[in-house]
């Protein structure tokens, strides 16, 4: 018998884990099964799916020196893996920023990538991921397991907020992006439902008020390298619960936040190009190479 599991908010998610001893990614793939009507066999292989995907798309990335049809992106991913031993940061925090890099590189060459939550923001939960199972010697079903969990959160913040650039700003896609990621990390470390909750609102804080301002109208600049700094947000955001700290203002709340901040940004900063770097001198001449007398 399949089970109704109804949730608006993390909060209800949250003590939906706690009431039933159930694991945030169990709740998650009960709720698909029920809304697609499929069998849970059907649900985890789709998933499974989209993760071999996911995982193609970090190895062409980081292997990549094709640029995109406009020229402005291609090749960093390389350069930041090939670098990663050597920086301030650790090998694994900038692996992890060149595995979202390579994935957004790989969409803007038409590569084959799984949009999580978009395709503006579909290097960071990945790369995250990725390199946790890297540090951890996770098995494929548990991290299949884990995208169901940031799954989960994401459809929290659609039903709440925003997950559109159009419509939230970047915050919205690469914000959420960053919660997705860090609530999946703090479960696979073992963390609470409590601890997800408070990940998600460390990562998306730390992301709000983000404007969606691509130049010359193309998911490329600044939104691949924004891939890369969202990702590393989402790790720091994972460590610092499972560390103890707490986010002062509660997940939902932040959620919120993130939903007013985005009606009141104004359209010139969502997804128009009409501000921000979008109208730098720079921007602007980049548009007059690619268009001519623009768009």
């Amino acid at each position: 018998m399949k089970v109704i599991v109804n949730f608006g908010t993390i909060r209800e998610l949250i003590e939906l884990a706690e009431q039933q001893g159930a694991s945030l990614h169990e709740l998650i793939i009960q709720r698909e099964m029920h809304d697609s009507q499929q069998e849970r066999n059907e649900i985890l292989s789709r998933m499974e799916v989209n993760w071999q995907v996911m995982k193609a798309s970090i190895e062409r990335g980081v292997a990549n020196t094709e640029k995109s049809l406009s020229g402005l992106t291609g090749g960093d991913a390389k350069k930041i893996f090939a670098y990663r031993r050597q920086g301030y940061m650790g090998e694994r925090v900038l692996a992890a920023a060149a595995y979202a890099v390579g994935i957004s590189e790989v969409n803007a060459v038409m590569g084959r990538i799984v949009a999580c939550p978009t395709a503006g923001s579909c290097g960071i939960v990945p790369a995250a991921l990725y390199a946790a199972q890297q540090e951890r010697g996770l098995a494929d079903e548990v991290i299949v397991k884990a995208l169901f969990t940031a799954a989960g959160i994401g459809m929290v913040v659609d039903q709440n907020a925003s997950i559109a650039g159009a419509e939230g700003g970047c915050q919205a896609e690469c914000g959420t992006a960053a919660g997705m990621a860090a609530g999946a990390l703090v479960e696979l470390a073992g963390g609470t439902p409590q601890q997800v909750g408070n990940a998600v609102a460390l990562a998306i804080k730390n992301l709000l008020g983000l404007v969606c301002d691509p130049v010359a109208g193309l998911v490329e600049v600044p939104c691949v390298k924004r891939n890369g700094f969202a990702a590393v947000v989402a790790m720091l955001a994972a460590d610092m619960t499972l560390s103890g700290v707490d986010s002062v203002i509660p997940v939902d709340e932040v959620i919120e936040a993130m939903n007013r901040i985005g009606k009141a940004l104004p359209k010139s900063l969502r997804e128009t190009s009409e501000g921000g770097l979008a109208v730098t001198k720079t921007a602007q001449l980049i548009e007059k190479k690619l268009y001519g007398s623009g768009i």
